[in-house]
């Protein structure tokens, strides 16, 4: 195979123009250079300067400002049935590379080319044009986190179908039901040619990237609410990002007095409101999911039962303390957002519920309602204390709180800091008051 195909010419193109090509990359032609529109032929001295003619000049030099392509000419009849395989490493035992082969149909011939190279190369013929063209297309392999997954796919699939049909590829992702705590990533698999492969590859990548950088500015912009988070060790964002710690503290314009989660070792209970489509998702194939979620956050986590037929959110039950409270909500919102449960572009905002002791929530609410007014505006979260409520058999009454993760995350954590200041304040009365004393008849 002496002879070379020399496409993508532009009209312009002369021999003498393709002569000057091969001289200056010291590239001996046995023939002359003809040209036809759009292409030409030309013989080299044997096998190996046609390899370097291919490796040196095809898609990396310029003629009247198109890329020349370079390769193998070959007889119409064989064309489509016959390949070169290069790069092929020096320790690939022979018996191996025919049974690769032979994956795809049946080998005719199989020819060692000579080259100068450490690397094999290796002319194909199959017994058929669609046993070739089979072996053209090449599986490309990405890992992605789970995280930016559902992102990728879009809603009802729209995002990976456009790349599909852009790139001109067939595009799968593995199931979720192979994830595990320790495995929390996903294989997406790209099958085309290696130009349709690396165009799938660019805009896959380009779609994880800014999925990435858009939970890096949501986080940036609400973590330094909640002082002293490591939210990396949390593990609510891929362990292997890369990704920039938070701001080790707020501004000096926001420094209310957070407790820290160490310090606050009660066990609380939240009711989290979350769509009725997406119940199915958070438990998981026979519970796995919900299993790992809880023993992951080490809370309690518990769906409650639909209160009618066509209820359109469902009640999850989260008890456990603060750091708990923190990961099982967070990895909630998060498993929301990647199956598409909200428009890609739109925030996973939930209602959550908190209960506090009745003679508190006038404290949660301030005077004239200025307290709960501070922490919707530090939050950014909707808080909310119905009037006229009716205590449980607790004494208890609800707090209702609606925003995305890091608000509602804010807002519990200050409601918690509130019902703090107000035990300790009663318990310094009853220390002040002493113990009662008995009367003298």
């Amino acid at each position: 195979m002496n002879k070379l195909y020399i496409g993508n010419l532009s009209e312009h193109a002369a021999p003498s123009d393709l002569e000057s090509i091969f001289k200056d990359n010291k590239i001996p032609a046995a023939g002359a250079f003809l040209v036809k529109t759009g292409y030409a032929f030309v013989d080299c001295p044997d096998e190996s300067w046609a390899l370097k003619a291919i490796e040196a000049l095809s898609g990396k030099v310029e003629l009247h400002g198109k890329l020349l392509e370079v390769e193998h000419s070959v007889p119409k009849r064989q064309r489509i049935r016959k390949l070169q395989i290069r790069n092929i490493p020096p320790h690939l035992q022979w018996e191996v590379l025919d049974s690769l082969l032979g994956q795809y149909g049946v080998v005719e011939s199989c020819e060692q080319v000579n080259t100068d190279s450490e690397t094999a190369v290796v002319n194909v013929t199959y017994s058929s044009k669609d046993q070739a063209r089979h072996t053209e297309e090449l599986p490309l392999k990405i890992l992605a986190h789970n995280n930016f997954v559902g992102r990728l796919i879009g809603k009802e699939g729209r995002n990976l179908k456009k790349i599909e049909q852009d790139t001109d590829t067939k595009i799968t992702i593995s199931p979720l039901q192979e994830l595990t705590l320790y495995n929390p990533e996903r294989t997406i698999t790209v099958k085309g040619s290696v130009e349709t492969c690396a165009k799938a590859e660019e805009e896959i990548m380009k779609k994880i990237r800014e999925s990435y950088e858009n939970d890096i500015a949501s986080m940036n912009l609400q973590a330094h609410l909640i002082p002293g988070l490591n939210l990396n060790a949390l593990g609510l964002f891929p362990p292997t990002s890369g990704m920039p710690p938070p701001t080790s503290g707020p501004p000096a314009a926001m420094t209310p007095p957070y407790p820290q989660f160490e310090q606050s070792p009660d066990q609380a209970t939240v009711h989290l409101f979350i769509p009725a489509l997406s119940v199915g998702a958070i438990i998981g194939k026979q519970g796995q999911h919900i299993k790992q979620l809880s023993r992951f956050a080490g809370a309690s986590i518990k769906i409650a039962p639909a209160e009618a037929p066509d209820a359109k959110v469902r009640m999850v039950i989260i008890t456990g303390p603060p750091e708990a409270q923190f990961k099982a909500q967070g990895r909630i919102y998060g498993k929301i957002k990647e199956e598409n449960f909200v428009s890609p572009k739109e925030e996973v905002k939930l209602e959550a519920h908190i209960r506090v002791p009745s003679f508190a929530a006038g404290r949660v609410i301030g005077k004239g309602g200025k307290t709960v007014n501070e922490l919707q505006n530090l939050s950014s979260a909707e808080v909310v204390v119905p009037r006229d409520q009716t205590p449980d058999e607790n004494d208890q009454v609800v707090v209702k709180i609606t925003g995305h993760f890091y608000a509602c995350q804010v807002a519990q954590r200050k409601i918690q800091e509130i019902l703090t200041q107000v035990k300790q304040h009663q318990q310094q009365r009853a220390l002040q008051s002493g113990p009662p004393q008995s009367r003298r008849k």
